[in-house]
């Protein structure tokens, strides 16, 4: 069954403010454009999944990347648009509706070879497997290319700490359930970073692994806190990205980063 884009639809017109510009969101972009920088370089043509309101495909369009942005969202997909016109790199940021659930099946990208390819902030988070996905990028990313994945972890410490303090136990471990949470009509998983790295073998091998959100709060529960204490909030954030790799921050952040690289035939 493919994702619904309904839920995407009805949160696109605030995701960036609510989200992507917020100040705690803004750092966890940060966290993730850091690990873009050191793969995608410019002249390289990268395959965006779920790409939102298309902040990291601007991101990488503005450093002369080639982006083709793919989102099950309409609404999210023209957000995109609209916001590569007023940027004036729509001649970089290439738009296409596509289901990541059904990608496998997808004939819309048939033939096309990329150099590098990325999820980011929990797309991946809304399927009920990875295999197929990896399979359809296994198709389209050259040997050596570089696969980044942001996804929601299982055992976010923030989970414990804030619902626990709101006297709400049943939600500080929802993301163990083991088959997920409803979210606007959406079942949400959360796979572990061995999860993950499993179902992108043999095609994928996993390079490297960092948390994003471990030492900062997520913005939906820090947001205020974050506003409050910019000086406290301008450390954490770097001390995170100093021991970003350490064991065991990636297995405990909101989001880990998982890097991977396509294996050769």
């Amino acid at each position: 069954m493919g994702q619904t884009p309904t839920a995407f639809d009805e949160l696109a017109a605030r995701y960036d403010q609510d989200f992507s510009r917020s100040t705690l969101g803004m750092c966890m972009r940060r966290a993730v454009w850091r690990r873009l920088d050191v793969h995608f370089k410019p002249g390289m043509r990268v395959l965006e999944l779920n790409c939102g309101t298309g902040e990291d495909a601007l991101y990488l369009a503005r450093r002369g990347l080639h982006v083709t942005a793919t989102d099950a969202s309409p609404a999210m997909l023209e957000k995109t648009r609209r916001k590569a016109e007023e940027a004036g790199v729509q001649d970089r940021v290439e738009v296409k509706r596509i289901d990541l659930a059904a990608m496998e099946s997808e004939n819309e990208l048939e033939g096309r070879r990329f150099d590098g390819a990325l999820s980011d902030m929990g797309g991946l988070n809304c399927l009920p497997e990875w295999g197929s996905p990896a399979r359809a990028l296994a198709r389209l990313l050259r040997p050596g290319s570089p696969l980044l994945l942001c996804v929601m972890g299982p055992l976010a410490a923030w989970d414990w700490i804030g619902f626990s303090l709101q006297g709400r136990p049943s939600q500080a471990v929802r993301r163990l359930h083991p088959g997920g949470v409803m979210w606007r009509g959406l079942r949400i998983r959360y796979p572990s970073p061995g999860r993950l790295s499993r179902s992108f073998r043999p095609a994928f091998r996993t390079t490297r692994l960092s948390a994003v959100g471990a030492l900062l709060p997520p913005p939906l529960m820090g947001e205020d806190w974050a506003r409050r204490h910019p000086g406290l909030l301008k450390r954490l954030e770097h001390w995170e990205r100093r021991l970003e790799t350490l064991f065991p921050l990636p297995y405990l952040a909101d989001h880990y980063l998982m890097e991977l690289e396509r294996t050769r035939p």
